[in-house]
């Protein structure tokens, strides 16, 4: 049973489409493109009937968790697939992932029906399902870009777009389709390192200022649903701003 541990601190950033063109010409002489290019992220998110994992984890807890069902494109019931629990303590994220065949991983969160192999993190998610009573609670999906450090590969950022969700045919050899969270032109960034950014980073969002903000996907399709999700009051970008920049620059 492959199983891999991450820990690392997350910081994500919010921004249109020029802001997006124009940072990826600043990153290109330090990170290039990993081995798979734009590639599709599919997801099932697990929750109880009342939805209190994601409803405790947008109240912004010291310390949250939640149980994901994860595939690299479309699979088939035979397919691998990646069965995580991630946790966030102090702004520290913990992701502990196991890899199942996608019928395997539903018989096991769904049906009770243990893998025959063993590990901790197997323990550790059948703590998880013991503790909560969990159902399908959101489909999700985007399109993902990931960049590695030539100088350093852990560091990495990857450029995240089209999310999209649905609730009904949740699962994951069911297709990709869904309702979009966010307008057309818009990307979500992320920055993931265990230690502080390299300086030319910090120098480089500095310059285009371009900020971190709080952001969950299944959060933010949660408040979406529920008439509380303002993608303006998100944008630190907003076009108008990023044209006096240029300009600015111009000049």
């Amino acid at each position: 049973m492959a199983q891999s541990v991450f820990n690392r601190y997350e910081k994500k950033y919010l921004m249109p489409e020029p802001v997006y063109l124009e940072l990826r010409k600043r990153l290109a002489p330090y990170m290039q493109e990993d081995e798979y290019g734009l590639h599709t992220i599919c997801n099932i998110y697990y929750d109880t009937r009342d939805s209190y994992l994601i409803r405790r984890s947008i109240e912004h807890p010291v310390y949250k968790e939640k149980l994901r069902l994860r595939s690299y494109g479309i699979p088939t019931l035979d397919s691998k697939v990646f069965l995580e629990i991630k946790k966030k303590y102090r702004k520290v994220v913990n992701k502990r992932r196991i890899q199942l065949t996608l019928r395997e991983a539903y018989d096991y969160i769904e049906h009770g029906i243990r893998p025959e192999q063993d590990s901790q993190i197997l323990h550790e998610i059948d703590f998880f399902l013991q503790r909560y009573p969990l159902v399908k609670g959101l489909y999700l999906a985007y399109d993902r870009i990931a960049l590695f450090g030539k100088q350093d590969a852990s560091f990495r950022v990857t450029f995240d777009q089209n999310i999209r969700s649905r609730h009904v045919a949740m699962g994951l050899e069911n297709g990709d389709a869904g309702e979009k969270l966010l307008p057309e032109g818009y990307y979500l960034m992320e920055s993931k390192i265990m230690g502080a950014a390299p300086l030319w980073f910090t120098e480089i969002l500095s310059e285009l200022s371009v900020y971190p903000v709080s952001f969950s996907k299944y959060g933010n399709i949660y408040k979406k649903e529920h008439n509380s999700f303002d993608v303006e009051q998100l944008m630190v970008h907003r076009m108008e701003n990023w044209n006096e920049i240029r300009r600015t620059k111009v000049c």
